[in-house]
């Protein structure tokens, strides 16, 4: 019987996805499996939407953002029997090794999809928002912060010529890794943070004390605290405690497309390789990531549960207030 891998996107889009797909592809290749690609995500197990993949499927895409593969959200995959589906496709189809590239959510999807069928899992981190445990940097991470800067820089031009104060709010659900390299990059003012604990009060004040220094313009980052648009709240709330005006700026789905950066297409073609040759060697129930340049391997259900093991950068919360006077 020949070795067969299926690989398949879920949850958000991250770009670089592509990129792990296609490394995905050409090392299962030459490592002796046939390759089938899911489209759609999990709803693609369930309605048994796979096509067989060989290296010309996957030629030219490391450049391009998004998924070639699709992705859904699947509310009959969160039930047993949707699972028990998605498991007998992939025993019909004789499927080895299911390798998913997504977020935690996608995690939970194998692990709850391994009660059900005895093949190999493995994840592979593709989100945005780096707030999975065991690597350092998730795939579509540097391609987000630098598209959330480019912006960060656009706003800037406006706030010094009107000299206006603005909330611009960025993802990274309930992480705010997102937040916090962007604020450092552009030179923002201050950033809110879903780690952080300061009240709205406090943050009034620093930017009152910036307005005694002869500061007439400022940008404060704000995480969305997972939930877009909650920025409107804060800047009514601001604007009662101080005598700012803010305008709101929510960069929301910009930052998941568009052409990965170099780093996330290296990254992801090391973590997309790296899958494959951990489902050569028998390995399942883990997630691939790199750790001080170094391949890891981590319990799938260790990325979620130990999610607050991966702090912010220390030193860049202490540098912070010093650099944004």
């Amino acid at each position: 019987m020949n070795k067969s891998i299926a690989v398949f996107t879920s949850g958000g889009d991250a770009p670089g996805m592509n990129a792990a797909i296609r490394a995905v592809v050409r090392m299962a290749i030459a490592s002796g499996y046939e390759v089938h690609g899911v489209i759609r995500g999990y709803q693609g197990l369930i309605d048994d939407n796979l096509r067989p993949m060989d290296s010309r499927s996957v030629s030219n895409i490391i450049q391009r953002g998004g998924t070639i593969l699709h992705t859904a959200r699947s509310k009959e995959f969160m039930t047993d029997e949707g699972q028990k589906k998605g498991a007998a496709n992939l025993a019909r189809r004789n499927v080895s090794a299911l390798i998913g590239i997504g977020g935690d959510g996608t995690f939970h999807g194998l692990a709850a999809l391994s009660r059900f069928w005895p093949g190999q899992i493995i994840g592979v981190p593709g989100t945005i928002d780096n707030d999975l445990f065991g690597t350092d940097y998730t795939i579509g991470y540097d391609t987000a912060i630098n598209t959330a800067l480019e912006s960060i820089d656009r706003i800037r031009d406006t706030a010094e010529s009107h000299d206006r104060f603005f909330l611009v709010e960025v993802m990274g659900r309930w992480a705010g890794f997102i937040a916090l390299d962007v604020t450092v990059a552009g030179g923002a003012e201050y950033v809110v943070l879903p780690e952080s604990g300061e009240s709205l009060q406090q943050i009034a004040d620093l930017l009152e004390a910036g307005l005694a220094r002869g500061k007439r313009t400022g940008i404060v980052v704000v995480s969305e605290r997972g939930k877009a648009g909650a920025v409107h709240e804060i800047a009514e709330k601001l604007e009662q405690l101080g005598r700012h005006e803010y305008r709101v700026a929510i960069l929301g789905y910009i930052q998941r497309g568009g052409s990965p950066t170099a780093r996330d297409r290296i990254l992801a073609s090391k973590l997309g390789a790296y899958a494959v040759q951990l489902a050569a060697e028998g390995q399942t129930g883990v997630m691939v990531g790199e750790i001080a340049g170094k391949p890891v391997a981590t319990p799938l259900e260790q990325t979620w549960s130990r999610r607050d093991e991966k702090p912010l950068d220390p030193f860049l919360m202490e540098i912070l207030p010093v650099l944004a006077q």
